[in-house]
């Protein structure tokens, strides 16, 4: 068993942990987690995704970049006048 959840991004993995689950840490690199592989708790060598991956990460920025696009459409020429903290507490009485 892996010492860290799945759900985590970043993870440190001891070396005899790591040659008895490669394959498991393979697979979570290519979700995009990072893995520090340490040898006596001090990191030694770091599992990054490669130029595969990045072709996820490039999926990622472009849909990044198509939300904020539609979010300033949606702004449209909206804006706010006053102070934000008073707009705010209006919001809220």
């Amino acid at each position: 068993m892996l010492p860290v959840s799945r759900h985590e991004r970043a993870a440190a993995i001891p070396l005899a942990e790591a040659k008895n689950h490669l394959s498991a840490l393979v697979a979570r690199v290519e979700q995009g987690d990072e893995i520090a592989i340490t040898r006596r708790g001090v990191p030694v060598v770091r599992l990054v995704p490669t130029g595969a991956s990045g072709e996820a990460a490039s999926e990622r920025d472009r849909k990044v970049s198509t939300a904020l696009n539609r979010l300033q459409q949606l702004r449209g020429g909206l804006t706010l006048e006053g102070d934000l903290r008073a707009i705010a507490r209006e919001g809220l009485d």
